[in-house]
């Protein structure tokens, strides 16, 4: 069983298999409990099997994300190895279990490079299944960018190489895209941060903190369940949410703090609010935005990221990080939302800092001379007497085979982004920024409050988002729900650029 590396150096999910972290963390959360208020994720009522909502120890300081370490000393030249292989760790005391993690790391290492940087990561397949690297949101060639055509075989391994333009700077991921495997891969623990930094931030004074927020679905034997139907159906939401692998961390601000957050859960939308505390936005999937935004809580739908900044207050204030209660329109016999405490906070009093009123300009991509509609819908039948999903695009499940649309390089297009069916769902294109033009939602159409570049985001039902969008690089990409069971069963297609 690998300890040291999994859970001390990537803190494994929060240091939590030796017995000493069980005590400390037990009596941390005691002495803690009535910070927050109620703790949320006490009562909730599981399936048979499912381990405890208090299985977890929680209350321990939040440690920082393991780091892949660049084996190159040329500079601008960044140079790794990445594998995937299962490992374990003892969660529930006697009960191993077992992860697929990237470099023994749960979540997996950290990639930090700079604007101009070239990459080069050797990847090795240590998995039964076939796998694939894609950089989500990353603007990185198609044969680079780990395509579900690109497998590479159990046992087997390839380099990835790219560069990374000016411009490109903001927060990112990596996480497997092997056709049919995707969601199971993700579910068991790949998936991992990314960052690109630019040499002219204006913020990079501000003391930086990463939350990479993910769930976890365990039984009470340790083990990590198969999805169930139910899981395929609405996508899988485990009963623990973690921090940086952690449960319910705790974290002290004791100045202003600039976070960096990742929603990584397979299906779980995070309506994310600091205790009422406010805090400004200030980047999005692909980087700052032109102008902070003040804001109390914030959506985060699956595989979307945010940058925001976190001020002391006049005085000395201890809450909790929630996900508050958002209904995503699941289907079939689900428990009632509830909202979960993801964190508790102790905020000391001080001097908060000032924004710049400009982060960077962020140009309209001008008119567009082509247009694209995309259909996100749902289809429930009957097969063999069990109901039965179809999640379709543009009224077809995916085929490997077929390509579905054709865009001109460089060539500025609107979308038409269309959630005809009851569900939310999280549409994502792989390479490619876009900017958001409108959103309209019972023919009341509303223009997007601010200009950000964007690589994944939310439809509710009925809803049309129109986005405008230009390809840089020739070849094949996806575009999908990024609810990964529903990407799974179908709901993608392809984008050649010709």
């Amino acid at each position: 069983m690998i300890r040291r590396t999994f859970l001390t150096h990537a803190l494994g999910v929060g240091g939590l298999a030796l017995l000493p972290g069980w005590l400390r963390a037990q009596s941390m959360d005691h002495s803690m409990h009535d910070m927050a208020g109620m703790d949320h994720s006490m009562s909730t009522p599981l399936p048979q099997g499912l381990a405890a909502t208090d299985a977890l120890p929680r209350g321990a300081a939040l440690g920082p994300l393991h780091r892949l370490s660049n084996q190159s000393s040329q500079p601008g030249l960044f140079k790794a190895e990445l594998s995937a292989a299962p490992v374990q760790v003892e969660l529930l005391p006697g009960q191993p279990t077992t992860f697929w993690a990237y470099n023994a790391s749960i979540p997996g290492p950290l990639i930090e490079v700079n604007e101009g940087d070239r990459v080069e990561v050797r990847f090795i397949n240590r998995l039964s299944q076939p796998s694939t690297v894609h950089w989500h949101g990353l603007p990185v060639p198609p044969e680079q960018d780990g395509n579900p055509h690109d497998p590479v075989p159990p046992g087997g391994e390839r380099t990835y190489s790219f560069n990374l333009p000016k411009g490109s700077a903001g927060t990112y991921w990596y996480h497997p895209h092997p056709h049919g495997h995707t969601a199971e891969q993700a579910f068991r623990g790949l998936a991992a941060p990314f960052i690109v930094r630019a040499s002219d931030d204006p913020l990079s004074g501000i003391s930086e903190r990463h939350l990479l927020l993910s769930d976890l679905k365990l039984n009470a034997d340790g083990s990590i369940p198969d999805n169930d139907a139910n899981d395929w159906m609405n996508g899988r939401e485990g009963q623990f949410v973690l921090i940086n692998g952690q449960h319910q961390p705790t974290l002290e601000l004791h100045g202003p703090e600039r976070w960096r957050l990742w929603n990584a859960c397979s299906a779980r939308y995070l309506r994310l609010n600091l205790g009422g505390h406010s805090f400004s936005l200030v980047g999005s999937d692909g980087g700052l935005l032109e102008q902070p935004q003040a804001m109390t809580e914030i959506l985060l739908a699956p595989a979307e990221r945010i940058e925001i900044i976190v001020q002391p207050g006049s005085e000395q204030r201890q809450f909790a990080l929630t996900a508050e209660i958002y209904d995503r329109n699941k289907m079939g016999s689900v428990a009632a939302e509830q909202v979960i405490t993801l964190a508790r906070i102790s905020l000391s009093a001080g001097q908060a800092v000032s924004l710049p009123t400009t982060l960077r300009s962020i140009a309209d991509l001008g008119p567009a001379s082509a247009h694209k509609r995309v259909v996100f819908s749902e289809n429930m039948r009957m097969d063999n007497g069990q109901h039965q999903m179809d999640f379709l695009v543009n009224g077809k499940s995916f085929d490997m085979q077929r390509v579905d649309l054709t865009s001109k390089l460089g060539e500025v297009e609107l979308w038409e982004l269309v959630n005809d069916s009851h569900m939310d769902h999280p549409f994502h294109i792989h390479g490619c920024q876009f900017q958001v033009i409108e959103h309209e939602l019972n023919g009341v159409k509303t223009p997007a409050p601010y200009r950000a570049w964007k690589d994944t985001i939310n439809l509710r039902p009925r809803e049309t988002i129109r986005v405008k969008m230009a390809q840089p690089f020739k070849g094949l990409r996806m575009f999908h729900c990024h609810i990964l069971e529903h990407e799974n069963q179908g709901m993608m297609g392809m984008l050649e650029v010709i």
